[in-house]
């Protein structure tokens, strides 16, 4: 029998607008909503990022966000 399928948990997030411009068009495509969107894509984690491309990005994205902040 498969879960149904509730959004149980709402929380105010800030985002970049490049990240929310990303959000709404992968939402759009797929035919959700966004919250539905990050709730697919931490629910698959695993399976929809490339763990050795993952730390990369993270680092230089953690070195951009510092410079943004200044």
């Amino acid at each position: 029998m498969p879960k149904r399928f509730r959004l149980t948990r709402r929380f105010p997030v800030a985002m970049t607008e490049d990240g929310y411009r990303r959000l709404k068009r992968f939402s759009s495509e797929a035919g959700l909503d966004e919250g539905e969107a990050l709730s697919f894509l931490f629910e698959h984690f695993d399976s929809v990022t490339n763990a050795e491309n993952l730390s990369a990005r993270l680092r230089l994205f953690n070195n951009d966000l510092d410079q943004r902040k200044r």
